[in-house]
Formats: C-alpha cells, structure tokens, sequence
C-alpha cells in the first residue's frame, strides 16, 4: 500500500512530515548493531558457559521494543514530548534512587536493578529526559528573561549528576554535564560563564582523581600504559592491526575471543578485526552524518525548545560515540560507554531509541510553528507551503 500526499490521517502526515533519510540510518544502525553482536558475542557467551546466541537473541528482544519505541515516540508532538519527558524524567530519578538502595553491584558499582532475568540501567532513560526538560527551561528563560530557568536546569544538573557519582559513574555524570554546558551555549550566555564551568569541570575531575581511587587508576592507565593493567585496551588495538583495511572477515576474528568486553564496550574493535578499518570508517561516517545532520537542523530552528533539545540530543547521541570510539583505538582512558545502537545493550538500545525519537518529533517539517498533523490535505500536497 502505498501513502499519497493528498492522503488525510496521523500515518499520512507522519510519513510526509519526518526526516526520513534519519529514520533510515537510525534503523541501518540497529541492523549493523545486530550484525556486529552476532560477530562478537558468541564468543563472550562461550567463556562464560552460556548458550553461543544467548547475547544475540537477548539483543533482538530488546531491538522489537527499541524500533517501536523509536517510532512511537516520532509521532509526538512538541507538547506531548515534554508532557513524556518530565514524567520520564521523575520515574528515572525515583529508579536511580532505588538502584542505590537494593540495586546489584557490578564492578564496584551499583547501576544496574534486576528485573526478572534482565537487569535494567535507569540512568540511560535519566539522559534524553533530563536534556528535554533542561531544554525548556532554557528556552523559558529566553522567551521570559524574569524566568529562572537556567537556574532551575543547573539545580536538575546538581541533582542527576549527584545521583550518578553515587553510582558511581564519573563517565556518565561527565557526559551529562557536557551536553548541559553544550547547550547552555546554545543559548547565547557569555564566553565568560562557560569558561567558568569548564574551570569548574577541570576541578571536578581533579577532585575525583585525588578521592576516587578506581578514576586515579585508569587515568593513570591511559598516562602511563606501563603502570597497570591495560589488556583490553591492548586487545582492541591489536585487533585493529589484525584486521587492516578490509578486516579478517565475518567470524574469523580472533581478539573478540580473549576480551571480556567485546560485545559491548569494545565491539568496534571486533569490528575492526573482523570487518576491517574501511568498515570503521563507513561507521564513523554515519555517526558524523547524524551529528552534522542534526545539528544543521537545529540551527535552522525558530523554536528556541526545539532548537535546544535537539542540539543536547545529537550530542549526547554524538560524544557517546566518540567515548567508545575513543577509548577503542585507546585515544580516550578506558570508560565503560556503549556505542549507540552497535554495543550490547537492553537499557542503553531503548534509551537512544527515546533519544532519536525525540529528534525525529522535534525535527518535523511545521509551518507557523505547526507540525502538519494539523494542517490541511492540501498544504502537505504543496511543499512550498512548508518551511523545512
């Protein structure tokens, strides 16, 4: 069945309105996440006596949801949006909050709470949440200068980057904060502040190098390799240089055999190995394609809200995947980061579904500040009626 311009209904003006070239990648790099586990997995589940596909089928039944949640949430409207993030936002502190109270720990940390057989991770919803109810009051304080509303979103930074460091997860609370600031330039405020926070930030991150023993140890890792145990990061660059430009082939890896976490903090190592450097960069092109993408259109926003939670979107969607990416080719200190719809990961697959859904609704083509659903037949069959 095929969807005509002149077609009335939710379907017809969804279709007509989204960024489709985005759907599509964001649904390519689902389909390469899934490629890239069946590669990596097996071999993980091996050495720890599980079923060859068990990571690969648990993948797939977080992928349904992902695809759903994905496109269930581009339908929202702006409204609606900050309606579901706010609530998003409340049940993921009040899960964090109870994450540390009887939530497993995991490596010395406690993020995870165990929900039947699967294990969830609240603050990966925590992240796209937060960054939309920052964006408006941001955009509150724009549109109505008497409106504290950069001090209410510095006071919810305070808060979720709290809750993180109690975790704790020093690379999650950075991340946070550096989408915050990000968007706080957006917002026009002086080169002054943001120095300021940067300043604030270096001393943050001295602060937990001289009290926090496991951050001094891997920072100290990435200075002096030959001071510690660096095996993974070892690892994936080997398996990088295995793999030269056109890789090992599907399957014929051998790396992913011996690193505990290759599939998930270190899968584009695999991918290295197996599908070679020319593959990486193709990934590597779609991500800048969706960060570049991206940001483009939220300059060309009217909307300071939508023009700011895209933008705090994209990049976290962005220096996510520069973090993996990063600490794979060890250009980064090793941080437990998935890459984006590629890593092994219920939680972190349904929490950037979220995200991008939320750029594909805040990205849709509005005229007079109105997503088309509301417009009639007419104005959807003549597209220069529309401003991009």
């Amino acid at each position: 069945m095929f969807i005509r311009r002149t077609d009335r209904g939710l379907l017809a003006n969804w279709w007509f309105t989204v960024d489709r070239p985005f759907l599509a990648v964001f649904l390519l790099l689902m389909a390469i996440g899934l490629l890239i586990n069946m590669a990596s997995s097996p071999a993980v589940a091996a050495r720890i006596d599980l079923a060859p596909f068990h990571f690969v089928k648990r993948q797939i039944i977080f992928l349904v949801p992902a695809i759903a949640v994905l496109l269930a949430t581009s339908f929202l409207s702006v409204q609606a949006a900050k309606r579901v993030c706010v609530a998003a936002l409340a049940v993921s502190v009040a899960l964090v909050v109870l994450t540390l109270q009887i939530g497993a720990e995991v490596k010395g940390a406690t993020r995870w709470l165990n929900v039947g057989s699967f294990a969830v991770q609240p603050s990966e919803l925590l992240k796209p949440a937060f960054i939309v109810v920052c964006a408006f009051f941001f955009a509150e304080k724009i549109l109505k200068p008497d409106m504290p509303g950069n001090i209410i979103s510095a006071v919810l930074l305070a808060g979720c980057a709290s809750l993180l460091v109690l975790q704790p997860d020093y690379g999650q609370t950075i991340l946070l904060c550096a989408v915050w600031v990000m968007m706080l330039f957006v917002t026009g405020v002086s080169w002054i502040w943001i120095m300021g926070l940067i300043g604030l930030g270096i001393g943050g991150l001295v602060m937990a190098y001289l009290t926090a023993p496991h951050v001094a140890s891997r920072i100290d890792r990435y200075l002096h390799p030959e001071a510690g145990d660096t095996y993974q990061v070892d690892m994936a660059k080997d398996a990088f240089e295995r793999g030269g430009m056109t890789g090992t082939g599907p399957g014929g890896g051998n790396v992913k055999q011996i690193i505990p976490d290759a599939h998930s903090d270190f899968t584009f190592a695999v991918a290295g190995e197996e599908f070679g450097a020319l593959a990486c960069i193709l990934l590597l092109a779609i991500f800048c394609y969706v960060v570049v993408r991206g940001l483009n259109k939220a300059m060309n926003e009217d909307d300071p809200f939508r023009r700011l939670a895209v933008t705090g979107l994209i990049s976290l969607f962005g220096l996510q995947a520069v973090i993996n990416m990063g600490v794979n080719v060890a250009l980064l200190p090793a941080k437990g980061m998935t890459l984006p719809f590629i890593s092994y990961g219920g939680s972190s697959l349904l929490s950037m579904a979220f995200a991008m859904g939320l750029v594909l609704s805040l990205t849709r083509r509005r005229a007079a500040g109105k997503v088309l659903d509301d417009l009639p037949a007419s104005s959807i069959a003549h597209p220069q009626l529309v401003r991009s």
